[in-house]
Formats: C-alpha cells, structure tokens, sequence
C-alpha cells in the first residue's frame, strides 16, 4: 500500500480550504495570510525566541484586550506539513487564536524550521525554546508561567501533542534511535520545557500508521519522510521517535483533541488512537470527533472552541 502523503496536495488542499475558511482552513502554509482583527491590549511581532537573527525562529505575541498584571499562556503552532518556517502569520488567528484571547489567555504563535531547514527532532527543539522564553521572558511579556499549554493545526498539532507527551523527557531511546528532545537553543536552556496540557486539532500522531483510514494515497515521498530523510520500511524506529502515541504514559498533562470524520489528509483514526491511549494510559483527556468535519473545514465552530477554552480552564481549576 502506498504511503500516504500530502507533499503533491499540499498547495491545492491550502487554495480550497483557506479560500472556503479564511479564518481557520489548512492552518497556514507558505504565503497564505489570515486577516484576522484580533482585539488585544499589547501585541509583538517577530520576536526572536532563540537568541538569533533567523527568521524562523521568531514569534508573535498577543495579550488580550483587557488588561491584568499577568495571563496564562497557549502556545499556538500553524499547520504546514511541516514545509513552512514561516506561517505564524497565519496560525488560525480568526478562530483558534482568537477564543484564547477572548477568554484571557496570552497567545504566542512561533515560527519553526520547516524539514527543509532541518530534519528531526530540530522542530520539537524549537517548540521547546519556544516554551523556555515563556518562562525566561514572564516579567516582560506579562505571562503567568503556572499554566503554560500547546496547541496547534495539522502538523502544529503534532508539535503541540509530542510537546505534551514528552514533557518532562530530555532525552531518550527509541528502539534503536537516541533522541534529543529538548536541543539547546537559546538564553534559556536552565528552564523547565514543560507543559501544563496540550490542545491538538487535526495532528498527525503515529507516524507509523498514517494509513489507518482512507484518504490520500499517492506518491512516494510523505511529508515524514521529508522530515526524517528515511522511509518507514527501512528506519521504523525514526517514526516511533516522531509519533506522539509512543511517548504517551500516565504522567502526561491533560490533552484535549479534535478531529474530523472526513479529514482525508490526516485521517480521523489517527486523533482515535491518541484518544485510545491516553484513556488508556489514564491520562485527563477529551476527544470531539466532527462528523462532517474536514482537515481544518467545519472544525472551528462556536461550540468546538468553548470546548477548547473549557478544557484549559478546567485543567487551571477555573470554574
């Protein structure tokens, strides 16, 4: 059976869905833009999390309208197949990012190196760089570090769940593979990676089984395989390192996940299985499967992003 891969859709899954849902659709790939008007008291843009003068690692910050000495923070990844280091521009701004600002939360929304920039895990490392400036940078930027989530679209919600399952986990084997999952990028390497619960929308997170359903099904080279310059066939201990649902155990954060029934790019069994084993594995977890929902398209309703906001809340113990 041929792998499943998004690397020859990929553009024309973007035109369709962001023309279809400017404010939600794929997640932001390449030079698509969101105009989104988002009411907010302070905003950064192109701020560099890494201590560099590269692009992709800076990020956009958003503190909502009304003002407090300090905001629980959701880190917020763009969908991108992993191609894009620079789409936080358009990180669901119009739905996603909007919600958690209207309920009070602090947004970052971060720029990554695409697989074309690095391979794995170069990605998870800037996630977590991300996570440190939050801690290192609070006083400046307002952030309450005692809550700090991931969320993220697609590929950014891949990010966000490994965030999420390996909190906690510098470094460690995967079958035959030694993985560094926390990389020193930085000012801030002497503080904690962790993450008090993740949000994920439409993520790939077995990379062992992206054929789990039907959708897509062509060519050669898999946006993965992109990723980890391997096939599965041949380095399948690369792929576990990659898959969030290998890293899952009972001392994970809370996870909430959403994922749609007719998503024909990351097929809706993959947010199933991750469902599975979290309830398995005992760990405070959600799951919303939208049965007309597609990969981004009907997923962002009223109703799923108070879900959302519900869930986070919960996890801080605000009723």
């Amino acid at each position: 059976m041929m792998k499943r891969t998004l690397l020859s859709t990929i553009v024309a899954v973007c035109v369709l869905q962001m023309s279809a849902q400017p404010q939600g659709g794929f997640g932001g790939f390449g030079g698509f833009q969101q105009q989104a008007k988002l009411e907010t008291s302070q905003e950064w843009k192109d701020v560099n999390y890494a201590g560099d003068d590269k692009a992709f690692h800076t990020c956009d910050i958003y503190l909502p309208k009304q003002e407090k000495a300090s905001y629980p923070v959701v880190i917020h990844i763009y969908g991108s197949a992993w191609f894009s280091n620079s789409s936080k521009g358009a990180a669901d701004l119009g739905t996603i990012v909007k919600a958690l600002l209207n309920a009070g939360y602090a947004v970052v929304c971060p720029n990554h190196r695409s697989s074309m920039d690095a391979k794995w895990p170069a990605q998870i490392h800037d996630i977590r760089a991300v996570i440190r400036f939050v801690r290192g940078e609070a006083k400046k930027y307002k952030f309450d570090t005692s809550f700090i989530a991931t969320s993220g679209f697609s590929s950014g919600g891949h990010l966000s769940s490994v965030a999420a399952t390996t909190s906690g986990i510098k470094q460690t084997k995967v079958g035959t593979v030694d993985i560094d999952l926390e990389g020193n990028l930085g000012a801030y390497t002497k503080e904690a990676s962790t993450v008090n619960a993740a949000c994920d929308w439409s993520g790939p997170v077995d990379l062992t089984a992206m054929d789990c359903g039907e959708g897509m099904k062509m060519g050669e080279n898999s946006p993965e395989d992109v990723l980890l310059d391997s096939k599965l066939s041949k380095e399948p201990d690369k792929y576990k390192s990659l898959s969030a649902t290998y890293y899952v155990n009972k001392k994970n954060p809370p996870i909430i996940i959403f994922h749609g029934e007719k998503d024909n790019v990351v097929p809706c069994c993959q947010g199933k299985m991750f469902y599975e084993k979290l309830v398995a594995a005992g760990v405070k977890t959600e799951a919303t499967f939208v049965p007309e929902g597609g990969h981004g398209m009907g997923m962002y309703s009223e109703e799923n992003l108070q879900k959302m906001v519900n869930f986070l809340n919960e996890v801080r113990g605000k009723k």
